[in-house]
This record gives structure tokens, C-alpha cells and sequence, in this order.
């Protein structure tokens, strides 16, 4: 807040539909988006549960969807261009133990970006995700302090370490930027070459 006194926080349970429907739509108008907000709950396939289906979708699909649809018809009423970016995953493209739902819920991310880029496109508003690889994030880190599991990761990525927090921001801010004014419907690699291996 100091930093940027124009910004106002806003407190609100995502898996709550008419909450998030009050306080978004009480906000803006709003010119940029950023949906970051997600949870990973890790089991093996055959232990997936339905609380942390629920949980994962509702969070990482869903709420994005949402706030997504609360803010494009703001954006669209006040005739205003915009950007959207959703924080997806290299998950989305690479099977991964024990990330089932996490995994599903990244593909449909990448999926529900492609359609909103080409819906909401002819009101200039552009859609993208960035895919990073584990960031090193306080979840990044209860995920991924077993070094028997880390180093095998780290060994599958060619620049030989995990993303760190700024790594994923300053891609954010590319796509938020007109630096990105012909961008739309594309993921954003933020893997280190995991991919490519």
C-alpha cells in the first residue's frame, strides 16, 4: 500500500460466489486482471478425494472464471481495452505424481484463457496465462523441501533451479503491458526449459 497508495485491497472468501460477486463488482472500474490465487492439494490418483476436487476447482478453475466474468463486463460497459493474465502452470502440460486434480485444474486454466482471448477479444481485451515451473513461494516450498523430490525436478530443467517470485511478476507485467499489444490466447513459458526436456 505504501508503494502504491491507489490500490485497495479487497478480502474475500473465492469459493464464496455471492461474496466475490458483492465486493468485486462494488469495485473498479478496472483496466487490468490478474488471477493468481490457487491451491495445491497433492495426492496420489487412486487417494483423490472429493473435498480437495471440490477445493482445487473451486479455487484455481472456478473463482477465475468468476472474477474473470465480473470484471471483462466492466471492463466492456465502460468501453474500456483491457488485460487479463492467469497464473497457470507448467502443470498444465506435463504430468507430474500425485498432482491429479492440480494438474487437471492448470489444463482447464489453459483452456478457459484460450476461449476468453477469442470472446473478449473484439472488445480489446486481451487474454494470457504464464505457466511457471515451482516457485518458490511459501506453498512452492511446503511442496518441495523433500531434496529427494526437488532434485529430481531441478535436474528435469535446463537452467538448473526453481522460479523465483520476480521471475513470474516481471512476465506478468509484460503481458499486462502494450509491450504484449498483439498477444492473446498464449501461455508464457516461465519454466527454466522444462518443457523442452
Amino acid at each position: 500500500a505504501p508503494q502504491c497508495p491507489g490500490i485497495v485491497p479487497l478480502c474475500v472468501d473465492l469459493a464464496d460466489w455471492d461474496a466475490t460477486e458483492a465486493a468485486v463488482g462494488a469495485a473498479g472500474p478496472f483496466e487490468l486482471l490478474v488471477n493468481n490465487a490457487a491451491v495445491a492439494v497433492l495426492q496420489p490418483f487412486l487417494e483423490v478425494s472429493r473435498e480437495a476436487l471440490d477445493q482445487s476447482f473451486d479455487v484455481n478453475f472456478r473463482a477465475v472464471l468468476h472474477v474473470s466474468q465480473i470484471v471483462a463486463r466492466q471492463m466492456i460497459a465502460q468501453g474500456l481495452p483491457g488485460a487479463i493474465v492467469n497464473v497457470s502452470s507448467q502443470a498444465s502440460q506435463r504430468a507430474l505424481r500425485d498432482h491429479a486434480v492440480y494438474c487437471s485444474t492448470k489444463s482447464a486454466l489453459d483452456m478457459l484463457t484460450k476461449v476468453m482471448a477469442m470472446e473478449l477479444g473484439p472488445h480489446k481485451i486481451r487474454v494470457n496465462t504464464v505457466n511457471p515451473t515451482v516457485v518458490m513461494t511459501d506453498m512452492g516450498r511446503i511442496n518441495w523441501s523433500d531434496p529427494q523430490k526437488s532434485a529430481a525436478m531441478i535436474n528435469r530443467i535446463p537452467l538448473g533451479r526453481f522460479a523465483e517470485v520476480d521471475d513470474v511478476v516481471n512476465s506478468i507485467l509484460f503481458l499486462l503491458s502494450d509491450q504484449s499489444a498483439m498477444t492473446t490466447g498464449s501461455s508464457l513459458m516461465v519454466d527454466g526449459g522444462f518443457l523442452v526436456t
